[in-house]
């Protein structure tokens, strides 16, 4: 909006205005943006024709001014000038029953700056504000002839007070690991380090990252909306001078496979970039923003289950892929209630479709259903393991899934995705959307973080996008550190989508032995540090509302009767979620409901003891605790197990209240 402010010669200060003309001078006012409560706050600023936010929150600034724009090889948005605003208050109401809380209402504020470039092209910068939250995106017009633009750079940036530090995970260089299939967000976590610091691969850091603004409070970065019409996009390494910038894929992503730069007609508009902010963590922990902002991409008339899953692979590896250890697997779920088993890769080659009929109609017989693994590849890296070369064809990916509808499989697995492109995010929707056609869910491994795509994709039921479960066993490493990423995924991964991480296991030797002497004495496998307890804890902590469990046949009589019991019974879906203290890495207590029972999951990472007040919770959550802890003799449960829990390192509680 303008002000126009008129200036008039006054004679008596100086005869020489007497001759001058009217002087006019225009003014920006520039709008300040106040989320509901007016805690939230941004502001902006123009200088040198470079538009700029930041973001208040209390009165302490947690993002200082960050640059805004986007050049494109039809217009370059970089100088803008805010012509007028316009903001409106709205509410967000919807139900989603695979995030964490099944129906979200609270106020919002949304907000539309309307920009130009010297050169009079339009812009609409939209934001979306709640008490905690604050999203952008931009918002091409139609205003030439010109009816579709490919998307150069953007200059969005997230500049921070001396002294923050960050909780991030580098972005890996393209075509490495295993058969080439990097980049896939399975990469180590740095805790608490200078913003400073850089990536790993220099190639800056995968979305979503924390910061840790001294004592004024944290920020949490991130993006969401990203379908087949754009990129997924990633963090730069810091600039002291405009921070960190959002960075689109490398050209070698993708076996260099597709372009760098999203495109799209007109109008059109980009992803949401999200920031979450909060004087403490809970915030963070709760925050639906990624789902806020973003729309169904199409409708379904399906009806889908959520629940547990067995799973051989994950223990018993590829030689599980035979039918004794299938139905053996099968009639595990069967005994624990569970409605699913996920069969893994290599099914093809053991079974054929023949035999995979035979095998789904047996797990049908005991009300069991089928997940199958499917590998995404097909020429951007090396992958073996089979099938291949079907779900990157539309013609072989809908003949397969035509199939499955007819045998009564119920959704599948693909894994080893190639990237961030554009193409690559195209992939992903048209696997979705194929596979709602036949009623089939999604699960994706060795793929990106999901961006929204729970309230986009109704068929979507969670993707890996971590260092998971695999890992524990591939190696010691990673037990080591598995009370340590529990402390950390809730504030991270899991808070901005569904995590398949597949674990929870109970056998304490990672392999199909179980610490059993193989031949010549030998003892395999990676060496389980948790607790019983903690592995419990995990059930909770982690969110996705298909649970592949890590659990064995052998611990239906090798493992607690009371751990198993609990299994049975815990919940995948979650009506409600809320942070009760914890720190990221080192310690978290948090909450989540289903109907009127809470189930409340501490673990502890640190060498102190974490401090779990029962009688507190009690008296938080309204009801009667039964607890599962860790006692002299392994797991113990009761209603009245312990009232004052000490949690050591690697150890954790579960606590049921109703």
């Amino acid at each position: 909006m303008q002000i126009i402010i008129h200036f008039l010669p006054d004679s008596r200060k100086s005869r020489n205005f007497t001759s001058m003309k009217l002087l006019t001078i225009l003014l920006a006012l520039l709008p300040v943006l106040n989320g509901p409560g007016a805690r939230l706050q941004v502001s902006f600023d123009d200088a040198g024709g470079a538009l700029r936010y930041a973001v208040s929150y209390d009165g302490r600034t947690l993002v200082e001014p960050s640059r805004l724009g986007l050049q494109t090889n039809d217009a370059d948005y970089s100088l803008l000038e805010v012509v007028s605003s316009e903001t409106q208050e709205v509410r967000d109401n919807y139900v989603l029953d695979r995030i964490k809380a099944s129906r979200i209402d609270h106020p919002a504020v949304r907000a539309v700056l309307h920009c130009k470039t010297p050169q009079g092209r339009l812009l609409d910068i939209e934001w979306h504000l709640t008490a905690n939250d604050a999203a952008f995106r931009y918002c091409i017009p139609r205003d030439t002839e010109t009816g579709s633009i490919r998307v150069l750079q953007e200059q969005s940036a997230f500049r921070f007070p001396e002294g923050t530090t960050g909780f991030l995970t580098p972005q890996s260089d393209a075509m490495i690991g295993w058969k080439r299939s990097k980049p896939s967000y399975e990469e180590f976590y740095k805790l608490d380090v200078p913003i400073t610091e850089r990536s790993q691969y220099g190639h800056g850091f995968t979305f979503p990252c924390l910061f840790r603004v001294g004592g004024e409070g944290w920020v949490l970065l991130s993006e969401t909306g990203v379908d087949s019409r754009y990129c997924a996009s990633r963090l730069s390494d810091y600039d002291t001078a405009e921070g960190y910038r959002i960075a689109f894929p490398m050209p070698e992503e993708n076996n260099g496979n597709g372009t760098v730069e999203p495109a799209f007609a007109l109008p059109g508009a980009t992803p949401w970039r999200t920031i979450t902010v909060g004087s403490d963590l809970a915030p963070i922990v709760e925050t639906t923003i990624p789902f806020d902002v973003v729309e169904p991409r199409f409708e379904t008339s399906r009806g889908y289950r959520y629940g547990k899953s067995s799973w051989s692979w994950i223990v018993w590896q590829d030689a599980s892929m035979n039918r004794d250890d299938q139905i053996a697997y099968i009639d595990l779920a069967a005994e624990m209630g569970w409605p699913y088993i996920l069969i893994d890769a290599g099914w093809d080659k053991e079974f054929g479709h023949e035999g995979m009929e035979e095998l789904v109609r047996y797990a049908r017989s005991v009300g069991v259903d089928v997940f199958l693994w499917f590998s995404s590849s097909g020429w951007w890296n090396d992958i073996t393991q089979s099938p291949v070369d079907i779900m990157c064809d539309p013609i072989a990916r809908k003949a397969e899934m035509r199939w499955m509808e007819g045998i009564g499989v119920k959704g599948i697995k693909v894994d080893f995705f190639g990237g961030d492109k554009q193409e690559t995010m195209r992939l992903y929707e048209h696997i979705l959307s194929d596979a709602d056609d036949h009623g089939l869910m999604c699960i994706f491994h060795g793929a990106t973080l999901p961006r929204g795509w729970e309230r986009m994709y109704p068929n979507f039921v969670g993707s890996e996008a971590v260092l998971a479960s695999e890992n524990l066993v591939f190696g010691q490493v990673h037990c080591d550190l598995e009370s340590q990423n529990a402390a950390l995924h809730p504030f991270l991964r899991n808070t901005v989508a569904s995590m398949e991480f597949g674990g929870v296991f109970l056998n304490r030797r990672l392999d199909r032995r179980n610490g059993a002497p193989g031949r010549g004495g030998r003892i395999s496998g990676t060496i389980r540090r948790t607790t019983d307890a903690a592995e419990l804890a995990i059930s909770v902590l982690y969110q996705n509302p298909i649970q592949n469990f890590a659990i064995t046949p052998n611990n239906l009589t090798d493992a607690p009767a009371a751990a198993i019991d609990f299994l049975r019974e815990v919940p995948t879906t979650w009506d409600e979620t809320r942070l009760v203290e914890g720190y990221p890495g080192r310690h978290i207590v948090l909450a989540r409901r289903h109907g009127r029972t809470w189930y409340v999951a501490a673990i502890n990472a640190e060498e102190t003891p974490l401090k779990v007040d029962v009688r507190a919770l009690e008296s938080r959550f309204g009801g009667t605790a039964l607890v599962y802890s860790t006692g002299k003799d392994g797991l113990q449960t009761g209603p009245a197990a312990k009232k004052a829990l000490s949690l050591p390192k690697d150890d954790g509680a579960l606590i049921v209240i109703r």
